[in-house]
């Protein structure tokens, strides 16, 4: 499945941190979408279709927030000492874009570096569906308006689909501030002393608390469809929806979601089916983050704390 794709982790189990490559050797049409207010990402500009670069070599997701952009040289120098990328000229220059996690706090201060992002392209083969908490969700979380403590960790989100010849996969590193969502049930959060879910949108709708950690959701969506790059990026734009299904809240000001789409063109589809499949696929891409983990899908809120988020969703009925 996908065969025109690679895809590799590097994980550092120890620090808590890692990173998730895709690669496309000969070229991929790309696309993206950035709709959080706290992004870390490297390239997006050039997804624009407007600009003049068609086809990119791989997209990067990894931990380490800023800091961990770096791991993307690395993908870089390995596509370079195989002769792929644009034709710049006398050199070739291969098109890396990504996007990275905050979880310097998850475990230790570490990040992917350059030689991190080698490792995992070097290890990268095809129709690699690993699961587990893995390459850039290695220090993923999510419910996180409690605490550290309280967070629920995610693993790396993978929702697969194929019909008719058509292909998709998506891969999602889930670290959102809100909790996991399906029909407005929770299915991934902080747990309150009495057993029953916080909700990070109660805690943010009825009370004047700051999120104290940075957060973000970024998604690679593989696909053997033919794209021009003003489909995918409409098809990264509607992903976001699947988030705004699966997570809540999504999108806040301290969130930095983000969504890229990489195209093999071998498949001629008709692109309403699509943006009809998208959204869908990210949701349960997201959901897949934390459904393979259940015994971890609940984390406990202290007792003190929650006290205080009580008598400020009181105060607020008032």
């Amino acid at each position: 499945m996908l065969d025109k794709f690679k895809i590799g982790h590097y994980t550092d189990a120890v620090n808590g941190t890692g990173v998730s490559v895709f690669l496309a050797e000969e070229g991929a049409t790309g696309g993206c979408s950035v709709r959080g207010a706290a992004p870390a990402t490297r390239e997006t500009d050039l997804l624009n279709p407007l600009k003049s670069v068609q086809l990119i070599n791989a997209v990067v997701l990894s931990g380490g927030s800023a800091f961990g952009l770096e791991a993307a040289s690395g993908v870089q120098q390995y596509l370079f000492e195989r002769g792929k990328g644009y034709n710049a000229g006398k050199y070739r220059v291969p098109i890396v874009v990504g996007a990275s996690i905050y979880d310097l706090e998850y475990l230790n201060f570490a990040y992917p570096d350059k030689s991190a992002g080698y490792t995992a392209a070097l290890g990268a083969i095809p129709s690699n569906f690993e699961r587990g908490a893995i390459g850039g969700a290695a220090g993923a979380t999510v419910s996180k308006l409690c605490g550290a403590e309280a967070a629920v960790k995610t693993e790396l989100g993978i929702q697969t689909y194929a019909m008719n010849g058509l292909e998709i996969a998506v891969f999602s590193v889930v670290n959102a501030l809100g909790d996991i969502v399906e029909n407005g049930k929770i299915i991934a959060g902080a747990i309150s002393p009495d057993g029953e879910p916080v909700g990070m949108k109660r805690i943010l709708t009825l009370s004047s608390v700051e999120p104290k950690y940075a957060n973000t959701t970024i998604t690679c969506i593989l696909t053997n469809a033919i794209l021009n790059k003003n489909e995918a990026n409409i098809l990264a734009d509607l992903a976001h929806d699947g988030y705004a299904e699966s997570i809540s809240p999504a999108h806040t000001m301290f969130d930095g979601d983000a969504v890229f789409v990489m195209a093999s063109g071998e498949k001629s589809v008709e692109f309403n089916t699509m943006t009809a499949l998208i959204p869908t696929l990210t949701a349960k891409a997201v959901r897949a983050s934390v459904s393979k983990n259940a015994e971890h899908i609940q984390a406990h809120v202290n007792p003190l704390l929650y006290s205080f988020f009580k008598q400020a969703f009181k105060h607020n009925k008032r």
